[in-house]
């Protein structure tokens, strides 16, 4: 038998009902059944996700492959015995909570024949708000793309199109003693390895889903388990890449992220002894592996978190948290022409010196106010504490996602400190179109100390429900949120579903009786019939606003 062109490798663990879009979406493709292969492996579900595949097995013999396995405790070891399992000319990996785009794997596959790329990535999408990292699709379709020179180290998730020929030649495998982030050592040596790596941005290929019904699980429920694979992630990293600059640029992603949220806000809600765990692996990986090039690539806020971990002990890096989720941005403190992080106990010099990084700092904005501005405009109100602000900063934006705001001085404030930036609601939901979106809100500057740019925090935000807005058809939850781990201001947008809706007034209902219905007005232009009647539901909690879209009003304690 002719083998097929891609085998699509499907780890399976209690994933009902999303398990069924998912398995629709690969029976659906347009590549066909004779060119394709599915290889589900049931790590252990109780939920009937594995009599599902049984009878899609039953129904498909030549199509889809059901392999069984106790539950292993991690992606890595399903992910590893669908491999084995598969035949095909390439091989793509997909979560089973997830979907594709009808004519992601022909597509995928017909670019990597006709490029001869090792690896492909398609266009990944958020679904239900989940956050993705969409910078290596900015630039379009790239036919060759550097590891070390793009923001590839920031998309190594294992949803990509692989040669199979690459992974037997160099025995790729994920590995089976990481609990999580299993799969970014594999995708890192298969870049890193692969003649060519495309990227295609043309097409929404893979949807990646936040499940609606799914506890959310903080880093700190799995800690151990979380710092055991960073620090093996590390290691990795060091074995696979000399020292030098190509490995700094893999490592911005790993210390930035994965190291960087290890010390988040939410490091407060550890007991002590985890504190001092977490610390400890950090302080030993900030000294092994950060360059003095490699900080002064990272983040504002990551390079003074971690600066914090290596000049002192836990209490030391509290007070950097604390002061950045309860109080704000700290004072700029000069001496000497040097500028200096003004954070409790913090000595000038050393962690606390951002003299290098003044555009940076002086982005640092703290949110004032958040509020919606006659139904058609979500605005964001935020201040500086540095005196001279105005002066030196020069022109600042606020962005939400790759969404840009109109931004202008608040004529209310004499100090020219505070700038309030306008995001149109049209616009908003346009960029979440059908998927719902995070739209994380970063500020950008150029002014006298160069260009700048820092997330956008928002301590004391007294944030309300979502409110219900319709875009075409849909209804959508929108709301101002702050990212509980780094404290950044989200403009979040959710689609939402009948059943979703009928089940919270339901629970609304029993815990408070009847309430009014609350319009839902369209954003953006309408797509019912003409002459067809105003949709009219329930928000939840929320009483009924003039103008034509229903909004929240959201502000911060004085």
């Amino acid at each position: 038998m002719t083998a097929p062109d891609v085998s699509v490798v499907v780890p399976v663990y209690n994933t009902m009902p999303y398990l069924r879009k998912c398995l629709s979406s690969l029976l659906e493709q347009t590549i066909g059944h004779e060119r394709m292969e599915i290889v589900a492996v049931d790590d252990g579900s109780t939920d009937g996700g594995g009599r599902l595949l049984d009878r899609l097995a039953a129904r498909h013999p030549g199509t889809v492959k059901v392999l069984r396995q106790p539950n292993s405790g991690g992606p890595a070891a399903p992910c590893n015995r669908g491999l084995e399992l598969a035949t095909g000319r390439y091989v793509f990996f997909l979560g089973s909570d997830d979907h594709l785009g009808p004519e992601a794997l022909e597509r995928l596959v017909a670019a990597a024949d006709r490029h001869g790329s090792d690896v492909v990535l398609g266009r990944v999408v958020g679904v239900n708000g989940r956050h993705v990292f969409s910078d290596v699709f900015a630039a379009g379709n790239a036919v060759d793309v550097d590891l070390f020179d793009s923001a590839l180290p920031w998309a190594l998730a294992n949803t990509k199109l692989f040669r199979r020929e690459l992974v037997d030649r160099h025995g790729l495998r994920f590995p089976e003693d990481m609990p999580v982030l299993s799969d970014q050592p594999f995708t890192l040596e298969a870049c890193y390895r692969a003649r060519r790596t495309s990227v295609l941005a043309d097409y929404d290929y893979y949807h990646a889903v936040r499940r609606l019904n799914a506890r959310n699980i903080t880093y700190h429920s799995r800690l151990a388990a979380r710092l055991v694979s960073v620090e093996r992630l590390f290691a990795f990293v060091a074995a696979l890449i000399p020292a030098g600059p190509r490995r700094d640029a893999v490592l911005r992603r790993h210390v930035g992220l994965e190291l960087a949220n290890l010390v988040g806000d939410d490091f407060r809600r550890l007991d002590r002894a985890d504190q001092e765990q977490v610390h400890a692996v950090v302080r030993r990986l900030v000294d092994r592996y950060v360059t003095d090039d490699l900080r002064d690539r990272l983040d504002i806020e990551a390079r003074l978190r971690l600066g914090a971990v290596t000049a002192g002990g836990v209490d030391d890096l509290l007070a950097v948290i604390d002061q950045d989720a309860e109080r704000g941005v700290p004072p700029t403190v000069v001496e000497n022409g040097r500028w200096h992080a003004g954070y409790p106990g913090a000595r000038t010099g050393g962690w606390a010196d951002v003299t290098d990084v003044r555009a940076d700092w002086l982005a640092k904005l703290d949110t004032v106010e958040v509020t919606w501005q006659g139904g058609l405009t979500l605005a964001v109100t935020t201040r500086s504490p540095y005196p001279r602000f105005a002066a030196e900063a020069g022109p600042v934006r606020l962005v939400a996602g790759q969404l840009p705001g109109t931004t202008l001085l608040d004529a209310t404030d004499p100090t020219g400190r505070t700038v309030r930036t306008d995001f149109p609601v049209d616009r908003l939901l346009a960029a979440s179109a059908a998927t719902g979106q995070r739209h994380p809100v970063r500020a950008e500057l150029t002014g006298t100390h160069g260009r700048g740019s820092a997330p956008v925090r928002a301590p004391r935000l007294a944030t309300g429900r979502p409110r219900l807005l319709r875009h075409g058809l849909r209804l959508y939850g929108v709301a101002a949120t702050v990212d509980p781990r780094s404290g950044q201001l989200v403009l979040s947008v959710v689609p939402v579903t009948a059943g979703q809706l009928v089940s919270r007034l339901a629970r609304r209902l029993r815990r408070s009786g009847p309430a009014a219905p609350t319009p839902v007005r369209t954003v953006g232009p309408a797509t019912r019939p003409a002459g067809s009647p105003t949709t009219t539901v329930a928000a939840p909690g929320n009483h009924a606003e003039p103008g034509p879209v229903q909004v929240a009003q959201l502000s911060v304690k004085s």
